[in-house]
């Protein structure tokens, strides 16, 4: 009897998956643990192995296509097994949603006027980000005429956390270009188009100003051409572009991931001449920042970056007595961090607590650390274990509120404020009170290099349950933040200060630090939020108490 094999959950976050790879195809048999397919989730590209035998009768998600979690995969059953009942009435509740789609774009299709001709394909904004909404097209780096392959950047994309670069699944002439450079579209609509040289797209631009032509009447067609290809980089994960090299698996395909491509050719690196680590000889990143290039090249690079460097930009100025505005359209980045702050601040209700440190054994302690070869420990990184100790102890800070419910969070990932050129980002240290100091300070250095290098995952900024944010290498020594929600709290602080102060009934010179509490009332009373920073102080002016 034929079976429905699911989109499987292989992660706590995931949604849905993409297919990277089908293992089978229809009409193979399939024995029980045998690989179907490599799935790309929110985290990884991990392989799917089959629970049924039999013959593999369907598959209903194509290499490079996406599909909620729980909708129909592929049919497993006897050779020759009649199944079309399944597709028609498949009873899988999540399985619904699917078919509902497909009944739509069959809809769709009846009563369109206009048809995509075969050799055009509609390309749509893409979501690059779990929270994208709309998307801003930073830079095209394709114009109207050129020809585009598989593989090629079309254009720089800013989201709501980072300008990242998107890669062509289709190859031709880039025929309409449907979002300018700086302006903004929503998820799914038209981005461009790419098909024959000299085709005719005008009836197509007309239906899609009328609504006669949505991603779902283009993205079948799309994807059922990129058998080859792999998933949208929305996932951000390492995937296996489509290019002809000498390190490619069976097909020629060049097994590289986006990043390891992009890493190589910052360096002037050829992506063909180094050997990958990954699954299947995958190059990725660290293949890239581990190989050694011949001096031709480093000398190739060398010249590529002197002469770049030599290139000065020009700032804008103003004639002394003259009044000038300038109208700068807001990145995706700030408006995000308008929303998010001004749902925050105003929904939440915040309270603050304010207090002094002692810094003179933290000074020591750090010294002493800092004196083992190898090892780099910064007051930031005290800090934050700091507030990890802490939150053991104290959980109602550790929480999210939610209309209904307080969550008391039994892990502790503390965020950490992190400033970029284009406002604020906060990645997240996971299971921070697990972590050695010098574990913290690399992985907090890693994440801040990411963010300001625009490489950071959105995985890499999800998941906070506290968060720390610190001016004080700017020379501020006191100031209060809004909380990052969903954070019941987030720690502001500030410059180390040297000062008299009165210790033993002696005025000596000192060294302190202030901190302050940001608290969201509706999950953390004022006491519990003082209970907490006593401890925090504790663990500060005495760094040793935290091994113990």
């Amino acid at each position: 009897m034929a079976t429905i094999i699911n989109m499987p959950r292989l992660s706590d976050t995931m949604e849905e998956g993409v297919v990277a790879q089908w293992l089978k195809s229809v009409g193979d048999k399939v024995e029980e643990g045998d690989i179907l397919a490599e799935i790309e989730t929110d985290k990884a590209t991990m392989e799917f192995e089959s629970f049924h035998e039999g013959t593999l009768l369907h598959i209903g998600v194509q290499e490079g296509e996406a599909t909620p979690v729980d909708s129909l995969l592929a049919i497993i059953g006897d050779e020759g097994e009649d199944f079309s009942a399944l597709l028609s009435g498949n009873s899988a509740p999540a399985s619904e949603t699917k078919t509902e789609e497909n009944s739509k774009k069959e809809t769709t299709s009846n009563t369109d006027t206009v048809s995509i001709p075969e050799n055009v394909k509609v390309v749509t904004m893409p979501r690059l980000s779990d929270t994208m909404t709309d998307g801003t097209v930073a830079t095209w780096l394709k114009n109207v005429g050129d020809k585009v392959e598989e593989g090629d950047i079309l254009a720089e994309i800013e989201t709501d956390k980072a300008t990242m670069e998107f890669e062509s699944f289709q190859e031709g002439t880039l025929l309409h270009i449907g979002v300018q450079e700086g302006d903004s579209a929503p998820v799914d609509s038209l981005l461009a188009i790419i098909g024959t040289e000299g085709t005719d797209v005008s009836a197509l631009l007309e239906a899609n100003k009328t609504g006669n032509l949505t991603s779902s009447n283009t993205s079948s067609d799309k994807k059922e051409e990129v058998k080859e290809s792999t998933p949208s980089v929305s996932s951000n994960i390492e995937t296996t572009p489509k290019e002809n090299s000498n390190n490619s698996s069976s097909g020629g395909r060049l097994l590289a991931s986006p990043l390891a491509k992009k890493i190589a050719k910052d360096k002037g690196y050829n992506i063909a001449d180094i050997k990958g680590s990954g699954e299947n000889g995958r190059v990725i990143k660290k293949d890239v920042e581990n190989y050694t290039p011949t001096s031709s090249v480093q000398a190739t690079t060398v010249k590529e970056t002197s002469s770049s460097s030599t290139t000065n930009t020009v700032s804008n100025f103003t004639i002394a007595g003259e009044e000038k505005t300038e109208e700068i359209k807001n990145s995706q980045m700030r408006k995000a961090i308008a929303k998010s702050l001004g749902n925050s601040k105003f929904n939440a209700p915040h309270f603050y607590l304010n207090i002094e440190v002692d810094m003179d054994n933290a000074i020591a302690s750090r010294k002493t650390i800092n004196s083992v070869p190898d090892t780099k420990v910064s007051f930031n990184d005290m800090v934050v274990k700091a507030c990890a100790m802490a939150l053991k102890k104290h959980p109602q800070v550790n929480t999210s509120w939610t209309d209904n419910t307080t969550l008391f969070h039994s892990h502790i990932h503390v965020g950490v404020a992190v400033a970029v050129d284009e406002g604020l980002v906060v990645p997240v240290v996971k299971h921070t009170d697990a972590l050695s100091l010098t574990q913290i300070g690399g992985s907090v250095r890693d994440l801040a290099g990411k963010a300001r290098n625009k490489k950071i995952k959105p995985n890499e900024m999800q998941g906070s349950t506290f968060t720390v944010s610190n001016l004080g290498m700017f020379g501020i020594e006191s100031f209060t933040s809004i909380i990052n929600q969903p954070n019941s709290a987030i720690l502001s602080v500030g410059a180390i200060i040297e000062k008299p102060v009165v210790k033993n009934s002696q005025i000596v010179v000192g060294n302190t630090m202030k901190l302050t509490l940001a608290c969201d009332h509706r999950t953390v009373d004022g006491a519990v939020g003082a209970q907490f920073l006593q401890t925090l102080k504790t663990f500060i002016e005495n760094p040793v108490t935290m091994l113990a």
